[in-house]
């Protein structure tokens, strides 16, 4: 898997106008690193099992990383006096985006085993993957593909242009999904995620909490008994997005979403069309429906927009460009 090996799938590639030829394979560092999956898996571990929200952290960091600049890992990107406002200090990630130590003691473990083999982007990829696994109870299982490359840009105001916030209705939740490549479907199975993980009172007292919507009333008292009307930098803390699995990667999301048991407009706005109720209907009723659906669409969303020949490098250190 060398460097011709990948440009000459990128050339391949420009060749076809296939936007999906991206050159990733499962199995991908068979030879050149043949332990790596099991080398981050180790690491996921030791830090999921200490706290299941730094295993929310790791599936949100993909989904970030991947609709900004595509997944090339960068979001791991320190600030520099080149470039003080990368993407992870945007308002989407920060202070919320978690599991930045995980990345760099795996990045650590890999470099040991196998010196400038394996990327970023795919670690933060394989620790997805992994923390999906072991917060689903080892049920969501899945074969992620390897071979991308690092980016060397990483720009706040992108994350801003990119990432859906929390109060997107339907029609822009569509919308920017599609700019990414993944369909209406991708964006209601994705949306499950929020079955785990954390929020902080900002995201939604304001257009959730403060104004009408059709949240159930006695999860807004619930919620307005932890929140303050008027979140500050100061005093904003933070909720369950699942109040009754909150550390399960399970389908119970789509349950609370049928019972307005959900803190985002963009979670509510699942049940705005026909099409995308009967999705939740599906995803909340159906015995390992959603699962399933869950494991393809986060494959999909992986191979976002990937760096690959001349395009990206094997960054060193997961959070400076070579």
């Amino acid at each position: 898997m060398a460097a011709s090996f990948r440009l000459a799938v990128a050339v391949t590639c420009a060749l076809v106008l296939v936007t999906a030829c991206q050159g990733l394979q499962v199995g991908y560092y068979k030879k050149s690193c043949p332990r790596v999956e099991h080398i981050v898996r180790d690491e996921v571990k030791k830090f999921v099992y200490k706290n299941a929200g730094i295993g929310a952290g790791l599936i949100r960091m993909l989904f970030h990383d991947c609709f900004v600049q595509g997944c090339d890992g960068s979001v791991l990107l320190d600030p520099t006096p080149a470039n003080p406002q990368p993407e992870k200090l945007s308002p989407p990630n920060f202070p919320s985006l978690r599991g930045f130590e995980v990345i760099d003691a795996a990045k650590d473990a890999v470099e040991k085993a196998c010196p400038g083999t394996v990327s970023c982007a795919d670690i933060v990829a394989f620790a997805a993957r992994d923390a999906a696994y072991f917060l689903s109870r080892f049920y969501v299982k899945i074969d992620m593909p390897a071979g991308r490359l690092d980016g060397r840009v990483s720009n706040a105001s992108e994350a801003l242009d990119f990432l859906p916030p929390p109060v997107f209705n339907i029609t822009d939740l569509v919308g920017s999904f599609a700019a990414k490549g993944l369909d209406t479907e991708d964006m209601v199975v994705l949306s499950g995620a929020h079955t785990i993980g954390r929020s902080h009172c900002s995201s939604f007292v304001p257009d959730r909490l403060a104004a009408p919507s059709d949240i159930n009333a006695s999860f807004a008292n619930l919620l307005r008994r932890r929140c303050p009307a008027n979140p500050t930098p100061g005093n904003d803390p933070t909720v369950n997005q699942d109040f009754v699995t909150p550390n399960a990667l399970d389908n119970q999301y789509y349950k609370n979403v049928l019972a307005h048991k959900v803190l985002f407009t963009s979670d509510a706005a699942l049940l705005t069309t026909p099409a995308t109720a009967k999705m939740v209907l599906d995803n909340a009723n159906i015995p390992g429906w959603w699962e399933g659906k869950f494991k393809k669409a986060f494959v999909k969303m992986s191979q976002i927009e990937v760096k690959t020949g001349m395009q990206g490098e094997v960054r060193k250190n997961c959070r400076v460009v070579n």
